[in-house]
C-alpha cells in the first residue's frame, strides 16, 4: 500500500502573509492541528502548527497593554513563524505507507506533507495510519477472528488455509506477528474470515494439529 492510496487531498492551507490569528482561527474551524504554507502555485513553503503559533504569542507575564499585544500579533504572519520547507520531513505519494509510519515515529511528528518535486499534493496523519491498521485487521468488517500459532516452516500457513477453504470461507486478512510467538520455532498468525461459523473451522484445525489460540465472534462496533 502506498501514501496516495491513504492521504488526504483536500489540504487546508494559507498563503504565507496570513497573520497568525487568522491561522489559529482557520484551524480551530476545520478541526486541524497544522496547516501547511504554499503560494499561489501550490509550492510547499513550510508548515504552521498550533503549537507554533502558541510559542508566537506572549507570555502571561508580557508588560504589553493589550491593544500592543492585539497589534503584534496582527502583524506576525504564518511565514515568520512557520517550520520552512527545506526543513520538513516530507513523504511522496509513491512512498510505502509503513515508511510514512516510521518517518512519524522517528521525528515524533503527527502528521507529514505529501509532495511531487516541490508541490503539496497532500498530507498523511496518524489518524491515517491508524486507519491503514483497522483495515490491515479487517475491523471493519463482521466475522470470526482466528489466531493460530503455526510451525515456522514452508507450507504451513497454506495448510491452515486450506481447513478455512474446505468451510467454503472467505479470508479477510491476515496478520502475522513475529514479536507475539512462544516459541522460536512457531509464529503467531490472526485470520479474519467472513463466517460466525467457526466451530467446525477450529475443530478441522485441531484435527491437523493446528494450534489455535484464540477464537471469537466479531463486529466492527466490538473491534
Amino acid at each position: 500500500m502506498f501514501v496516495r492510496m491513504w492521504m488526504t487531498t483536500n489540504v487546508i492551507t494559507v498563503p504565507p502573509e496570513t497573520p497568525i490569528l487568522e491561522a489559529q482561527d482557520v484551524m480551530k474551524k476545520h478541526g486541524v492541528r497544522r496547516l501547511p504554507v504554499v503560494n499561489k502555485r501550490g509550492k510547499l513553503l513550510g508548515i504552521v502548527t498550533k503549537s507554533d503559533i502558541l510559542e508566537a504569542s506572549p507570555s502571561d507575564a508580557t508588560t504589553l497593554s493589550i491593544w500592543e499585544l492585539n497589534y503584534l500579533l496582527a502583524r506576525t504572519t504564518v511565514e515568520q513563524i512557520m517550520v520552512k520547507a527545506e526543513d520538513l520531513i516530507t513523504v511522496s505519494p509513491n512512498d510505502p505507507i509503513e515508511r510514512a509510519a516510521l518517518l512519524m515515529r522517528k521525528h515524533k511528528v503527527g502528521g507529514l506533507p505529501v509532495v511531487e518535486g516541490s508541490h503539496l499534493v497532500g498530507i498523511i496523519t496518524e489518524s491515517d495510519i491508524f486507519e491503514v491498521l483497522l483495515k490491515l485487521l479487517g475491523v471493519h468488517q463482521k466475522g470470526t477472528r482466528l489466531t493460530l500459532e503455526l510451525e515456522d516452516r514452508p507450507g504451513a500457513l497454506a495448510e491452515a488455509l486450506e481447513v478455512i477453504r474446505d468451510h467454503d470461507v472467505n479470508v479477510r486478512s491476515i496478520v502475522t506477528c513475529d514479536e507475539c510467538r512462544t516459541t522460536p520455532d512457531t509464529g503467531v498468525f490472526v485470520i479474519k474470515i467472513d463466517s460466525y461459523d467457526w466451530r467446525g473451522i477450529v475443530k478441522d484445525l485441531k484435527d491437523r494439529k493446528i494450534k489455535v489460540l484464540d477464537a471469537r465472534h466479531v463486529s466492527a462496533e466490538e473491534e
